[in-house]
């Protein structure tokens, strides 16, 4: 190819594809790395129930101030975070939404677990994740051959600190993986038994069943676990 010069013409630059590839490349690298430190800055409020200033996340991110206010524009934009009263950063209902929308998708690749678990305690299954610093039972399966069995209804809402699913999920954040049981906690004359789902990237549930009559620890508490581990496999 002949790359002389005509009169009037620039001299053709064989460089200049390799300079243009190097301009995508470093671009394409910002982005990625914008984009990381966009999710991290989420995760690190989403772990912070007082939310956090500016200069704390600047500081947990190794990043300067104006760097985290470009981070923080498009997200609070999109509604996934918020300042409150006091400009501290904390998250946006457009991670609810989020959540929202993934939660079916979560109960679907639950379910084939949470109906082996049901049919092998003979009680009522369930797994329960977060929303709102509250536990939610966000898929229910009930037993098919028992006579009676407990009628948990998905949505179902509890304080973390109470019944065998929620203490499960905060034995989970200490990074406990045995079953937890409770007896009347939630309700009179009801007896649970829990495990936490662990291992999946941003999940925090348990998974566990509720019966009328006391559970052998021991032996449901193993099937329990099991079905948490599968639970947890599903949906990696």
């Amino acid at each position: 190819m002949d790359t002389t010069a005509r009169p009037g013409e620039s001299p053709a630059n064989p460089s200049a594809p390799a300079i243009r590839a190097e301009a995508v490349g470093r671009r394409a690298g910002e982005t990625a790395q914008t984009l990381d430190r966009g999710l991290r800055l989420l995760h690190l409020v989403a772990d912070a129930p007082g939310g956090l200033t500016v200069t704390e996340v600047a500081n947990q991110l190794g990043i300067g101030r104006a760097a985290v206010y470009r981070l923080v524009g498009p997200l609070t934009g999109h509604g996934m975070l918020r300042r409150d009263g006091d400009g501290r950063l904390r998250l946006g209902a457009g991670v609810l939404h989020l959540a929202r929308r993934a939660q079916p998708l979560l109960a679907e690749g639950a379910l084939p677990a949470l109906r082996r678990l049901a049919e092998q305690a003979g009680a009522t299954a369930h797994l329960t994740v977060i929303e709102g610093g509250e536990g939610v039972a966000l898929a229910v399966v009930e037993p098919s051959w028992t006579s009676f069995h407990v009628a948990y209804r998905t949505g179902a809402r509890h304080p973390l600190d109470r019944g065998a699913a929620g203490r499960a999920i905060l034995a989970g954040r200490a990074g406990a993986a045995g079953p937890v049981s409770s007896s009347g906690e939630l309700q009179s004359g009801a007896y649970g038994v829990a495990a936490p789902v662990l291992g999946v990237p941003g999940l925090e549930a348990s998974v566990g069943v509720v019966a009328l009559a006391p559970l052998d620890v021991d032996a449901v508490g193993a099937q329990v676990v099991a079905a948490a581990t599968a639970v947890a496999t599903a949906l990696r």
